[in-house]
């Protein structure tokens, strides 16, 4: 482990087997070993820690804390323990028990700088600020070292970020903050740029802009190195802060001097520019114009300043720049959108745009830095310009087919430039369905025929003709959206499988593939495929529900209860490595970054899918695991869930997907709107409150136990059953309120986008009527609840109507089936016809179905023991024939009814395997419109892959069904 390496103990000798066995995770034999160590030195307290610690990774979590808390009540100092107590507190994710721990030992050893400063650390993990302050500065007093003091400063700056009332912060916090760095400034102590960056952040924050400028133009300004430009960055953003722009303008004229090619510094320059032209702001006669230099101010200058920036790039070749010829183009275009008539002074746009294509046509970033001047082309000269560019792409005939094919890597980029530009301006879509073949079919000879030009690259490298199958697969979701057959997204996958065999780490073709595997109801090739895009730490966020939306809705419960553990992992250790980010920085003096890594922790604990996953792994935890007896309550219990509690931060909740994640060349009028995203961030919000509020209902049904209470039990304390029931009550009532909003809402039209979100559960929850059989289901409880409390002899009303929620339940439970009843996939004549909203609606009918059951065990918990007392009664008074009470009757039909429906249902599932199964999908010669042959046997491996991940849907659920049958005798009584 980390802390043996330096230890300068007699003891180390004896741990290090310990240590060794720790490390190499064999935890049995290292509990083993502190054992028999302990048996001949008792006091050996960092062996009793180490065995705590293969205590707790063997999952003896309880005796593990036992261990520790023996050995740190005795408030250990030597570092062995304490290092070692630090770890384990940490994999307990118990960091506040640390600053117990050092503040033991620095009361021991006041002296210590270790300890001090383990202790400053340790509350830094569970941002304790004050205490973090009152730490910095003991310890700067003990050791007078400035990052010790500027410690105490930064841990001023954080108490002023975190505290709720801003008024304190700006009276209080950060002037105190300004005084002690100031302190150090008098007394000529200021040895880092650190420090300098800590003295700036509290300026800013206290909107003290024009004395942060004058820091950064001094002396201490000049320590500021670390960043090329880092002095003058800062003093732009600070000009533009105090609307000061002659110097903005002049600085960043400056700075385009010697490096012509910065975007930012052109976004600078015409910002101050217009904003001096609107101040009508003119230089004045004799002084120079600002301290910084010489300022443009009108717009016949910043022309001509642009034009020598062009003239002067001309004659270097070795590297030719693009800012300047860009910068034309945006200085046309903030002329336009002002209406002023000096913009042709600098020249056509469609000119302009085709110059820019003859020098930069050959590099990829073409496309993006041209996409944004799109509008400065008339609508009427969009083709005209396309084939002007087209005349001046090198193409050549080739032998191999009529094309016109590029002879080089630099010729094909022109050309697919091009075709991407062609798309962006819309011309693709004045096409019909025959014309979109012919281009599919000649954009798939054109990447074939480019494979040779990467017949060099490695597995991990990107063919260069990649984007003209994506171009292709564009095209035919075009065709798919039009006209509603399912035949071109079938081609799509085939393309893509065939593309991705070609480069295998092509993200685009994955993430193409995981939506249409996705559209067509299959999730198991997706597994693989989010695998292999080996996301990385905050790419569990931002595209992680790619995988969790649709792994439970398709069927793949295991799957989808993995992907949500997976991904929990992940934001649960946010909080942990989050706070060792932040005491690098530090360490490091890395000030400014710590709000940075403070912002990204509350990010991620405020991300809408991190509440998702969150309620959806609970659930289908339930689903899976929870059946009609004891093991609901044990399960709900384990999850710590309060059914009066509603712990998801709605009002902070942020939306995290990266929706752009895929590239797309689609024009403006068809790319995801600001509008959209909104759209799609509200009906995730209501689709996770009905899924938080099922969760908490079914919580609800546990907590509320059989119960035994006199009549008029209405009026027990809040603490009682009454209260509970009354919690399930509200939850109904907030169930109805939401479902019943939604179903008064016009149905939106689907619209499928390469960057678009996909669509939430809610339209199927809705259409299947699962929404009102659960909920009938829980209004059931409280009927039974009232007949539990009131009486058999009080409830006939009540009975009557428990009776008929019996037969509602069973009538709803068979249209729910009759919406399942059909064939995943069908084959006609050459073409596969699919039914992936049959696996939607299925499993909905295994969520309802547990839901039932639960409701079904209440209900017969209550009305057994009522039965036995009524028979008892009867027999006493040895009456015969007694009519007994139909809610006992209707509870017994219902339940052999219930038996009868889901072997029914499993019988259904069993022939749909059946037939599934029997499909010859191989021998299938599944030709497309303009099908190739090479893509045949692609062709293939996406039906088999398909009909495999059906046929493991089927069986997934109909085990779970089956198991939930199995349970249903134990209803009968």
């Amino acid at each position: 482990m980390a802390a043996r390496s330096h230890v300068q103990d007699p003891n180390d000798r004896r741990l290090r087997p310990i240590y060794d066995y720790l490390d190499n995770g064999n935890n049995k034999m290292a509990i083993q070993q502190a054992d028999k160590l302990l048996k001949k030195h008792r006091d050996l307290h960092c062996a009793k820690v180490l065995k705590a610690i293969g205590l707790q990774r063997t999952g003896k979590q309880e005796e593990a804390f036992a261990v520790a808390q023996e050995v740190a009540a005795l408030e250990p100092t030597d570092d062995n323990s304490l290092q070692a107590l630090t770890i384990l507190y940490r994999e307990m994710h118990r960091p506040e028990l640390v600053t117990k721990l050092y503040e033991a030992a620095v009361r021991k050893v006041p002296s210590s700088e270790e300890y001090h400063s383990h202790l400053f650390m340790a509350y830094a993990r569970v941002g304790e600020y004050k205490k973090m302050q009152q730490a910095g500065m003991a310890l700067y007093k003990i050791v007078p070292k400035n990052p010790y003091y500027f410690w105490s400063v930064m841990s001023l700056v954080m108490q002023s970020i975190s505290a709720q009332d801003e008024k304190l912060s700006k009276t209080m916090f950060l002037p105190l903050a300004q005084r002690m760095v100031e302190k150090m400034v008098k007394e000529d102590k200021i040895e880092a740029e650190a420090e300098v960056q800590l003295y700036l952040m509290i300026l800013e924050r206290l909107g003290k802009d024009q004395e942060a400028l004058e820091v950064i133009q001094g002396k201490l300004g000049e320590k500021l190195t670390s960043e090329l430009q880092s002095r003058e960055m800062k003093c732009m953003v600070l000009y533009k802060k105090l609307i000061k722009w002659p110097e903005c303008n002049a600085l960043s004229r400056k700075l385009l001097l010697n490096n012509p090619d910065d975007w930012q510094f052109y976004i600078s320059y015409f910002d101050s520019l217009f904003h001096l032209i609107d101040e009508a702001w003119t230089p004045p006669a004799k002084d120079e114009h600002c301290p910084e230099g010489q300022v443009t101010c009108l717009v016949q200058e910043a022309m001509s300043f642009v034009e020598e920036r062009v003239l002067n790039e001309e004659p270097k070749g070795s590297r030719r720049l693009r800012g300047p010829y860009l910068a034309k183009l945006e200085l046309i275009r903030r002329l336009r959108e002002r209406g002023t008539n000096d913009e042709h002074k600098l020249g056509i746009p469609e000119d302009l745009m085709f110059q820019y294509f003859e020098r930069f046509g050959d590099r990829p970033c073409c496309y993006s830095d041209l996409k944004i001047f799109v509008d400065l082309l008339s609508l009427d000269r969009h083709t005209q310009f396309i084939n002007k560019l087209m005349e001046v792409v090198p193409l050549s005939i080739s032998t191999e087919s009529d094309l016109a094919l590029p002879g080089d890597v630099k010729a094909m980029q022109r050309h697919m430039f091009v075709v991407q530009f062609a798309r962006l301006l819309g011309l693709h879509e004045t096409m019909d369905q025959t014309q979109k073949l012919r281009l599919i079919q000649e954009l798939m000879q054109r990447y074939k025929h480019a494979l040779k030009f990467g017949t060099s690259c490695l597995k991990t490298e990107l063919q260069f003709s990649d984007n003209y199958c994506l171009l292709a697969v564009h095209q035919l979701l075009d065709i798919w959206r039009q006209s509603g057959e399912e035949w071109p997204l079938w081609r799509s996958l085939a393309l893509l499988e065939e593309s991705l065999s070609n480069s295998p780490s092509s993200a685009q073709f994955k993430l193409l593939l995981i939506r249409i595997y996705c559209l067509l109801g299959a999730f198991e090739p997706v597994v693989d495929l989010y695998t292999s895009l080996d996301a990385k730490h905050v790419q569990h966020d931002t595209i992680g529900y790619l995988l969790t939306r649709y792994a439970e809705p398709l069927g793949h419960l295991a799957a989808a209860s993995q992907a949500c553990n997976f991904t929990l992992r992940f934001f649960h250790s946010n909080q942990k490595d989050t706070s060792e980010y932040i005491i690098q920085a530090y360490k490091y003096g890395a000030f400014e970054k710590i709000p940075e890594f403070i912002a990204f922790r509350n990010r991620l604990n405020n991300s809408l899918h991190f509440a998702q996953v969150r309620i959806e792994r609970m659930l289908l935890d339930l689903f899976l695991e929870a059946n009609i007896t004891n093991s609901l309550e044990e399960s709900i219990k384990a999850m710590g869930i309060c059914p009066e509690e509603d712990d998801i931060p709605w009002d902070n909740l942020r939306d995290n997907r990266d929706l752009a994640v895929s590239i797309s060349w689609d024009p403006k009028g068809r790319e995801l709107s600001e509008g959209e995203r909104k759209s799609s961030m509200k009906e995730e919000r209501i689709w996770l409150q009905v899924r938080s509020l099922t969760l908490r209902l079914v919580c609800a049904l546990s907590a509320v136990s059989h119960t035994v209470e006199p009549k008029n039990s209405e009026k027990t304390t809040t603490n009682g059953v009454t209260s509970k029931i009354e919690i399930l009550r509200s939850l109904i009532q907030q169930l109805e309120r939401v479902v019943q909003s939604e179903k008064k809402k016009d149905k939106p039209i689907a619209k499928f986008l390469v960057q678009g979100p996909p669509p939430t559960r809610m339209a199927t929850y809705l259409e299947s009527n699962s929404c009102r059989c659960q909920i009938d289901a829980f209004h059931l409880v409280t009927d039974i609840y009232e007949l539990d409390v009131s009486g058999l002899d009080e409830t006939l009303d009540v009975q009557e109507r428990i009776a008929n929620n019996f037969k509602s339940l069973l009538q709803q439970m068979q249209e729910l089936f009759n919406k399942c009843k059909g064939n995943l996939l069908e084959t006609k004549q050459t073409e596969c016809t699919t039914k992936p909203e049959l696996l939607e609606n299925f499993v909905f009918l295994v969520e309802t179905t547990c839901i039932i059951l639960w409701v079904s065990y209440y209900c017969g918990n209550v009305l057994r023991p009522l039965k036995s007392s009524l028979q008892r009664k009867k027999k006493k008074k040895k009456e015969i024939n007694v009519v007994m009470p139909v809610v006992f009757s209707s509870f017994q039909d219902y339940v052999g009814r219930l038996q009868n429906f889901l072997s029914e249902v499993v019988n259904h599932l069993k022939e749909l395997e059946s037939t599934l199964t029997a499909l010859k999908l191989e021998e299938l010669t599944l030709e497309s419109p303009s099908a190739i042959e090479n893509e045949q046997k692609f062709s293939r491996t996406v039906r088999s892959k398909i009909q495999s991940s059906y046929q493991r849907s089927l069986q997934e659920i109909g085990e779970l069904l089956r198991k939930r049958l199995d349970t249903v005798k134990s209803l009968k009584f």
